[in-house]
């Protein structure tokens, strides 16, 4: 994994203390909070119902258990003894105090960590596949453009104040794993016909309350024209994004308005003239940042053999784990949505113990899914059983990845001065629901993604199944959507009729995936059977 240079650690201690001093002046007084708020914004610090909230920057998902041990050790000192990992790879805290804010983010710095450009109208955090660099089905390690992406946008002096906020998404397989096409920008990695690397480039998807599946613009982009293409998407943006009208201001709004030929033609000029500028990163600064994501010393000699001899170990394995690229190993993910839990939640022993595991058997590393879960990416396949103990006594091996209870939830009005609806009662009632594991395995893979406002970061509108909290008159109600998808075969869910109550929603949900197995066919998932049978069917099962 990446590790920081002079220039990234001196710009990093230099925000903390500016920071410092910032608040400081706002404690004392002399910062107004409309002052401030910019500010802290700046570094991921924002105030919700109840407290301040830090979302610390998890660039593309991947840390050192070093890393993972100071989230939890902040969770400890500063927070109510948990973190809340989110589906931008990153994990926030919840009740933060601001005298503490720059001490988080000096702890942070000292493990090449930070909170920057984790909110405001700028570049977001840059998101990747949890899987890269260890699955079998990607081109190449996508992680190092996505290193050389955060390193070209971190304080862009362009893109700092956008029109609005900005999301990056890379992958390397056909397999989306990263929800790439509900991004700003989705770049996915790829061949041409000539055997060349380069970048497919997908521009204008996002959720909210416009939610778009992003169109493709351009099928190949040179490898090393990767980042001035994408600044080339970024200037016409920055040229023509509404600024009076934040509902307006996305480029998805943009490249729907102008439409995918014109956004495009606008673009290849751009792109045309930066090429006459030079502006291109050095090829030896991409081959800098790629020597730090060489393969870890993989054992030659490692078995493929697993005791399966546990049932519940045999079924953990077959849920929770994926193919690795090298012989003898394995890609295991641990689900943070136990029975009645929060999901994404872990306490910060939990966050220890995932992170001891790390140093000890995947070469001292993890990642954060944008599913909310952890990743061990480099796992002995006869290490798995000694793993899933330790997780079970953690209470961390639910196996249910990809299940109706390994669910998206946003935190919703427990916390968000944003939210219409409570989403984190209703992941757990939904938890309870169909928490017999026999049950999930036979509805099979089933995304269902709880939102508690039009914002949607909960991505209801990517979800098999998505529920929308809403307020109604004064009183929490719930829109059932169906057939969406945030992988390769994208698409956005549509909005079934009449909303519900939290525990009527509840019941729909079961009355929809009832008709799915009386309908499904051999080797349907949920989705396929819902686009076959089509939304009608499933309307007169939920109202009649």
């Amino acid at each position: 994994m990446y590790q920081y240079d002079q220039y990234d650690q001196q710009m990093v201690d230099t925000r903390v203390e500016e920071f410092r001093d910032q608040v400081k002046r706002r404690l004392a007084g002399d910062l107004t909070e409309d002052q401030f708020k910019p500010l802290r914004l700046m570094n991921g610090l924002y105030l919700q119902l109840h407290a301040y909230m830090l979302r610390v920057a998890v660039p593309y998902g991947t840390l050192s258990s070093k890393q993972m041990r100071m989230l939890g050790h902040i969770a400890r000192k500063y927070d109510r003894d948990y973190g809340h990992f989110t589906t931008r790879q990153n994990i926030q805290y919840n009740w933060i105090k601001l005298e503490d804010a720059p001490d988080i983010l000096a702890d942070l710095a000292s493990v090449e960590m930070h909170a920057i450009q984790t909110s405001g109208n700028c570049i977001r955090n840059i998101s990747s596949d949890q899987f890269a660099g260890a699955t079998a089905d990607e081109i190449a390690d996508p992680r190092p453009w996505a290193e050389l992406l955060r390193q070209w946008s971190s304080f862009h002096p362009e893109f700092s104040y956008l029109p609005r906020k900005f999301k990056f998404a890379v992958i390397a397989s056909d397999t989306d794993r990263a929800a790439m096409r509900l991004h700003d920008i989705g770049i996915q990695l790829v061949h041409n016909d000539a055997g060349e690397l380069g970048a497919k480039f997908f521009v204008g998807g996002g959720m909210g309350r416009t939610p778009m599946v992003a169109p493709e613009i351009r099928a190949f982009v040179p490898a090393d024209e990767l980042i001035s293409y994408a600044e080339a998407c970024l200037r016409v943006y920055n040229r023509y994004g509404r600024r009076d009208n934040k509902y307006k201001a996305r480029i998805k709004i943009l490249v729907h308005e102008l439409g995918k030929e014109e956004y495009t033609r606008q673009v290849e000029e751009e792109f045309a003239h930066m090429k006459q500028l030079g502006l291109n990163p050095p090829v030896e600064e991409l081959a800098r940042i790629t020597q730090y994501f060489q393969n870890p010393p993989f054992d030659q000699q490692a078995s493929n053999d697993i005791d399966l001899s546990d049932p519940d170990f045999a079924l953990w394995v077959d849920q929770n784990t994926s193919r690795h690229k090298q012989p003898g190993y394995a890609i295991a993910t641990i689900s943070l949505k136990p029975r009645g839990g929060i999901p994404g939640d872990a306490s910060s022993k939990q966050i220890d113990l995932m992170a001891d595991l790390a140093e000890q058997y995947s070469f001292d590393e993890l990642r954060v899914t944008h599913s909310q879960n952890i990743v061990l990416p480099h796992i002995k396949k006869s290490d798995l059983y000694a793993i899933w103990q330790k997780l079970d006594e953690a209470g961390l091996a639910p196996a249910n990845l990809d299940l109706i209870t390994d669910s998206i939830a946003c935190p919703g009005l427990d916390y968000c001065s944003l939210a219409n609806a409570r989403s984190i009662p209703l992941a757990q009632k939904i938890s309870e629901r169909f928490a017999d594991l026999g049950r999930q395995r036979e509805l099979g893979e089933l995304k269902l993604k709880i939102s508690g406002c039009i914002n949607a970061c909960g991505h209801h509108h990517a979800g098999h199944i998505g529920i929308l909290g809403v307020d109604r008159k004064g009183t929490e109600n719930y829109q059932l959507l169906l057939g969406g998808s945030g992988a390769e075969d994208a698409s956005l869910a549509k909005i079934t009729g009449p909303g519900f109550t939290e525990d009527g929603v509840i019941d729909a949900i079961e009355t929809v995936t009832d008709l799915y197995l009386e309908q499904r066919e051999d080797g349907e998932r949920f989705i396929d059977t819902y686009r076959r049978v089509g939304m009608a069917r499933f309307k007169e099962a939920i109202y009649g």
